[in-house]
């Protein structure tokens, strides 16, 4: 078994990551989907074997384009989603993800936490750390080929 913390669209907000650093530490892996890489170059510079950093619409330099993750039996993309047009649907984030050979889609961009199932790619978004919505991330549990996302209210930390 793995367990992820995934966030997203953080935006300078230093204190919602902060308030996930103990997280962080207990986790196999942590994901950021961007807008707001460079507030994981902490994160980074703790935990460079386990953490995985995308690049939004609005990072300039820090982070990848798309990355694949594979742990327990499950291929896993990660990007920021505005090249895939998720803010309308999610057939063209689908389509990338079984191209890569990817179960599971994991991006950010819409600020709106969600998980929902596209063309057979299990797609989801851990929502915003940032100002623009309610806090929240994704807690993902990897087991023997399942995966299995919670969307948890970053309210619960408090």
């Amino acid at each position: 078994m793995k367990t992820f913390v995934v966030i997203s669209d953080s935006h300078g907000r230093l204190g919602a990551i902060g308030k996930l650093e103990p997280l962080f530490a207990e986790n196999d892996g942590i994901v950021h989907l961007g807008d707001g890489s460079a507030d994981m170059r902490r994160t980074v510079s703790a935990f460079p074997e386990k953490t995985y950093v995308m690049r939004g619409n609005c990072d300039a330099f820090y982070g990848s384009d798309e990355e694949v993750i594979e742990a327990e039996g499950v291929r896993i993309f990660c990007c920021h989603g505005h090249r895939y047009g998720v803010k309308s649907n999610l057939g063209r984030l689908a389509a990338r993800a079984k191209e890569l050979g990817c179960d599971l889609a994991l991006y950010g961009h819409t600020h709106k936490a969600g998980i929902r199932e596209a063309d057979g790619v299990l797609c989801i978004n851990p929502g915003a750390l940032g100002a623009y919505a309610d806090a929240s991330y994704c807690y993902l549990v990897l087991n023997k080929g399942k995966a299995t996302p919670v969307i948890v209210p970053l309210e619960r930390l408090s």
